[in-house]
């Protein structure tokens, strides 16, 4: 099956019940499925085929999940253009893929004129709404499709999605996602959610990310409905799940601390809400607690990459407060593996490691991806054996529990102790004063590298670099204590992934030596 057959499915079958709801606007699944099929075949009448890509720059509205649809029905590829990134990025992404059709909001108009001169001639600039000099009308185009035959359909082994990475490592590349394996991977994830067609999710994860379609795709199988915000804001979030009755949601870390705050001081009605996945980042032991005192026992975490799809899932009722010490531990755990997908803990050697031994994080399942655009060396760097190699050191435990450890890069090496700074920021974090942490290497003329803490205090609390680093004292090894404490207001972070940039913070450390730390 592809996921245009769920589109058809849900117009079939759940005709007149919402698909998704957007500031005020109703859509049904009936009017969704016209509306995409009416879409491939104007896009078909324009001159353009199957497996061409369709960028878009916007952010998230009903029209960027009709292009989305257009190419789960119609063989094309969506490619989402993060809207955070500067020309020259954007330039870059659009210059590698080549698009057949750039679809963009009035908000970003003038970037789009700004883009155009880096593309061929014969691409389409379509504006989703609104008149824009030189570029088609998004609703004109739609009214002029066909509502007969489609002119053309997806195929399983086509390429749905192009999702390019952060790029923290070098030139973005685009992550190639094949509409069988995505269409799988939403069936895995509806069957672990427990998603119903009932529930009414509320996606607010932008979609170039790889978090909006997946979710997106996971309740669309049900045929459940969307509540879709354009942007965050922790009390508008809050507020629709109050009063459009939200059961479900998916939502990063740093939004749920952004929520509880709120939520802690003006309470609003959650009790409609029985699902936040969160993901993009682990969530902190400390965080874990503090948020099931507020919203109750309903967090499940999602552990994947745009490159692997859904690796594992720690589910709700293993989110443990009070048990055993395995139990309680595995609550920093990424839980186990999705059905459907192999997981494998390889040393350096490509051996397997046994049971608590640290290695790199490996998976296979259908929905890894088809390949890097235009990049076979580096596909074939990231997916040996069909195993893709994603970067993460972690282990398993005699349950087959995942904890990740660290990023490769991000492993601290000091007097020839290896150092995983997620266990100094997990310290950190228990600490009541401290809101987010970021724990890097930096330069020791003795030691090659010490541990260095960048800390975002808790609105009205206060701690010194003293009291912090002794906080860890009864938490950790005295080796991993931060040498280095440094206090900031706001963390940089990645714009397409909304994560801590590390290699930001890293750059003054390492400035002027001989060596970086990446």
């Amino acid at each position: 099956m592809i996921l245009g057959d769920v589109i058809e499915r849900n117009a079939q079958c759940y005709a007149d019940h919402p698909a998704v709801l957007f500031e005020g606007r109703s859509i049904t699944h009936a009017e969704f499925y016209r509306r995409v099929k009416k879409l491939v075949n104007a896009l078909a009448a324009l001159g353009h085929r199957s497996q061409d890509r369709l960028a878009v720059l916007s952010r998230n509205c009903p029209e960027y999940l009709e292009v989305y649809g257009a190419a789960s029905l119609g063989g094309f590829v969506g490619l989402g253009l993060n809207y955070r990134l500067s020309a020259k990025e954007q330039a870059g992404i659009l210059v590698d893929a080549q698009p057949a059709v750039f679809f963009f909001e009035q908000e970003y108009a003038e970037r789009a004129q700004e883009l155009r001169q880096h593309l061929p001639g014969n691409v389409d600039f379509v504006c989703l709404d609104g008149a824009v000099a030189g570029a088609l009308d998004y609703e004109t185009l739609v009214a002029g499709g066909s509502e007969g035959a489609l002119a053309f359909r997806a195929k399983e082994d086509d390429t749905v999605l192009l999702i390019y990475t952060s790029g923290t490592t070098g030139v973005p590349k685009g992550v190639m996602l094949g509409n069988e394996g995505q269409f799988e991977q939403a069936r895995t994830q509806a069957l672990s959610h427990a998603a119903a067609q009932t529930d009414r999710m509320l996606i607010v994860m932008p979609f170039y990310h790889i978090g909006g379609p997946t979710e997106l795709l996971s309740y669309l199988v049900a045929g459940a409905t969307i509540v879709l915000h354009r942007t965050f804001d922790a009390a508008t979030i809050l507020q629709s799940i109050q009063a459009l009755r939200v059961t479900s949601a998916h939502l990063a870390p740093t939004m749920i601390t952004m929520m509880l705050e709120v939520q802690e001081k003006t309470p609003y009605d959650l009790s409609s809400l029985h699902t936040v996945c969160y993901a993009s980042a682990p969530m902190s032991v400390a965080l874990s607690i503090r948020a099931r005192a507020v919203f109750g026992p309903i967090f499940m975490q999602i552990y994947g990459m745009t490159e692997a799809g859904l690796g594992t899932t720690l589910l709700k009722h293993q989110h443990i407060l009070e048990g055993t010490p395995a139990q309680t531990k595995r609550l920093a755990s990424a839980g186990q593996a999705y059905l459907g997908t192999d997981l494998k803990i390889l040393a350096d050697d490509g051996s397997e490691c046994a049971a608590s031994e640290v290695g790199e994080v490996c998976m296979r399942s259908i929905s890894v991806m088809q390949g890097y655009w235009q990049k076979p060396e580096a596909t074939a760097d990231a997916v040996k054996s069909g195993y893709l190699h994603t970067g993460d050191m972690g282990y398993l435990d005699e349950e087959n529990f995942l904890f990740i450890v660290d990023r490769k890069k991000d492993m601290i090496i000091s007097g020839g102790e290896n150092i995983y700074s997620r266990e100094v920021e997990e310290a950190l974090l228990m600490h009541a004063a401290v809101s987010e942490v970021a724990v890097i290497g930096a330069p020791d003329e003795k030691w090659g590298e010490s541990v260095a803490a960048i800390v975002v205090l808790r609105p009205g609390k206060q701690a010194t670099a003293d009291e912090l680093s002794e906080h860890c004292r009864t938490l950790i090894a005295a080796y991993k204590r931060p040498k280095i404490v440094q206090f900031v207001e706001i963390m940089p972070r990645i714009p397409s992934t909304n994560k801590i940039d590390k290699r930001a913070l890293r750059a003054p450390f390492w400035a002027g030596q001989g060596r970086q730390v990446s």
